[in-house]
């Protein structure tokens, strides 16, 4: 939700708030608000699909700072959209927005638009960092309110709605909390982080003592995400509301004030309501009563008890059971196991798929994923077991489903309905996938990716999804993938792994000094200023598409209940750096010379490279030679390749391990 306006309105007020030592305290986290805020506000790349590792640093300072003032927090996320769908006109305007916001971005103006896989890499921080943290069914807001009141504890996140509801704590908004200016208590020597917290007395004190039960009508009134009510501008049009010397000349402050300094006037929502209605006509009047009723409800605390979860890891919530999921779902949702995508395509049957910074031209990045969601649209939204039958060796196909997506068409939001995949007979049921042999599981999703186990086992587990990600982007995206693309992706890969084993070096401290040499070479690329550089669209649109991919297969492995274990999204992919590789190989430059230094690097490299070569077709990287006029020449054109495209052919799939200069002939 939020309340347009309403947060620059109250900072331009201090005396609404107070000052805060934050110290030796629980502080419940809007988890959605902090990931925004942490990326936009530490100034990371949003041009080059994002460097999650350096926002995996910023996170990690935060919550080391958290501790250091034995602040104990607890993260809520938002869930799915709600089931009654009514900020369903809300989602596809801001989704609107970020497609033009993307489409600024990708030719060099301003615009913010959060890397795709920004989420799932912001819960494997807290899972690293042992921070707790639930997901909400629907929307977090009222469930933080519940949590908050009954531990007594502030909340922290920067949605104006905050403003509204009655906390016992207070709200700290996050731009007001200094987390990177932590300070000491001259006696007692504890560290604290300066805040200011919203004080909702001196807020209604402010308008005459406001009865502060009143403030849910007035942010009904003012039009939050959920509400556009056209009665309520009649009703504007006609009253006069005493501004009371608003010294602000922005139009929304104007009215945000007059209509505070209106409602202050009345004991009551009852009263104040009655009073709206005198201003509207009588056919109106009774819908309006409602409508306004109803919506007041929002700001009430919500049924679900957030601390029986973070103490004895059940969630119940009335929302949630009248969907009549399984079980095994509902749970899933609420440690965050499966993403909001999820809840969407089940309850709504409907996906808005996020808008990326890619060449507008083409198809949206997503196309390349979607025989993936159409997989995840065949196990989630299959009603009927009628032709589910387990006997035998052969399954009957079930049934294929509908579903709506919207996605990005040019510059505009664009409704398509896509059917779900058909699906073997033994995944017959979405209440008995999680029971389905792991066999069967771990076959479903390396049919769909294109590529088998075996193939997989040269390199390491925790690689095994990324790889078979990175065989299947080959083959389904567009424009086609240049050996530079698939290259720079693998050596940006291999760079995470290098962090990893720096950071955790073996005991033995073999090549540690050149492993550190080689690594500081990679961070020179990441570091280069490439922000003014005029991005290259063909080669964002296939990254872009790279994560699309990835995005799907992450969710789709989710689903199964995880048979390949699930990918450090911490240090896989850096935006910045793999764009930097690229353009070196571009100019003949070899960044494999510098990886060959390192033995385990280089071989890790080599298997990588050596499973995409065994999966897509040797001709795949090769270049198609212009046909001659003459017979003789198209005959010999057809059996000569390209020296420079065979010899880079040639040596993908016969990279030495032994042989720490390994050179690469580079693609034209």
């Amino acid at each position: 939700m939020g309340i347009q306006g309403m947060m620059s309105y109250v900072m331009e007020h201090k005396q609404f708030f107070v000052d805060l030592q934050l110290r030796n305290t629980k502080v419940i986290i809007d988890g959605n608000n902090l990931y925004h805020r942490l990326y936009f506000d530490s100034n990371l790349d949003i041009r080059h699909g994002g460097d999650y590792d350096s926002f995996t640093e910023i996170a990690h300072k935060f919550f080391e700072t958290l501790t250091l003032c034995d602040i104990r927090p607890y993260v809520v996320l938002d869930g799915g959209s709600d089931a009654s769908d009514k900020k369903f006109t809300t989602l596809k305007e801001r989704a609107q927005e970020k497609i033009l916001s993307a489409f600024s971005l990708s030719h060099g103006g301003g615009g913010s638009v959060l890397p795709l896989l920004i989420r799932e890499v912001f819960k494997q921080i807290l899972t690293k960092l042992q921070v707790p943290f639930v997901q909400s069914f629907s929307e977090a807001d009222r469930d933080i309110v519940s949590l908050a009141n009954h531990w007594n504890c502030p909340v922290l996140t920067f949605d104006s709605d905050f403003c509204i509801f009655d906390l016992k704590a207070g709200y700290c908004p996050l731009n007001y909390f200094q987390w990177r200016n932590i300070c000491m208590c001259e006696e007692s020597r504890d560290c604290y982080i300066p805040a200011k917290c919203f004080s909702l007395e001196r807020f209604c004190k402010h308008f005459g003592n406001m009865n502060k039960t009143l403030l849910p009508l007035f942010a009904v009134m003012s039009g939050n995400d959920y509400i556009n009510l056209p009665a309520m501008e009649k009703f504007f049009s006609k009253v006069r509301l005493p501004v009371g010397g608003c010294g602000n000349k922005f139009k929304k402050h104007i009215r945000i004030q007059g209509l505070l300094n209106w409602l202050s006037a009345f004991s009551d929502p009852d009263e104040a309501i009655e009073n709206v209605l005198k201003y509207l006509k009588q056919h109106e009047k009774e819908q309006t009563r409602q409508f306004l009723c109803v919506s007041m409800e929002e700001y009430e605390p919500s049924d679900v008890s957030l601390q029986d979860f973070f103490q004895n890891g059940l969630y119940e919530s009335e929302a949630a059971k009248k969907q009549e999921l399984p079980p095994w779902i509902l749970s899933a949702f609420a440690k965050g196991l499966l993403a909001p995508f999820i809840s969407d395509v089940l309850i709504l049957r409907r996906t808005i798929l996020h808008a990326q910074v890619e060449n507008i031209q083409r198809p949206s990045s997503h196309v390349a994923a979607l025989s993936i969601r159409r997989v995840i649209y065949g196990l989630l939204l299959k009603t009927s077991e009628s032709s589910c039958h387990t006997s035998g060796k052969k399954h009957p196909i079930s049934s294929s489903p509908t579903l709506c997506e919207f996605d990005r068409c040019q510059k505009a939001l664009r409704k398509s309905f896509v059917q779900g995949a058909p699906l073997p007979g033994n995944f017959c049921t979405l209440t008995t996938l999680n029971e389905v042999p792991l066999a069967d599981r771990l076959q479903l999703l390396l049919d769909t990716l294109g590529v088998t186990a075996s193939i997989l086992e040269e390199v390491p587990d925790l690689l095994h999804l990324p790889v078979a990600v990175t065989c299947f982007w080959i083959r389904y995206s567009e424009p086609k993938v240049k050996l530079q693309h698939m290259k720079a992706l693998l050596l940006g890969m291999a760079f995470g792994e290098l962090h990893k084993t720096l950071e955790n070096p073996e005991p033995e401290g073999l090549h540690a000094e050149v492993n550190k040499i080689v690594y500081d070479q990679f961070l020179k690329w990441k570091d280069t200023k490439s922000q003014k550089e005029v991005l290259e669209l063909d080669a964002a649109h296939l990254f872009c598409q790279w994560q699309c991919c990835l995005q799907m297969a992450l969710y789709l492995n989710q689903l199964l209940s995880s048979p390949l274990p699930e990918p450090d999204l911490t240090r896989l992919y850096n935006g910045t750096l793999v764009h930097r590789i690229y353009h070196e190989l571009k100019s003949a430059s070899t960044p494999e010379n510098l990886l060959s230094a390192s033995p385990k690097m280089n071989k890790l490299y080599c298997n990588m490279v050596r499973v995409v070569r065994c999966v897509i077709p040797t001709e795949f990287f090769q270049k198609k030679k212009a046909r001659s006029r003459k017979k003789k020449n198209k005959q010999a054109v057809k059996q000569v390749p390209d020296k420079k495209e065979a010899a880079t052919v040639e040596v993908l799939p016969s990279c030495s391990i032994n042989n720490r200069f390994t050179t690469f002939t580079m693609e034209d």
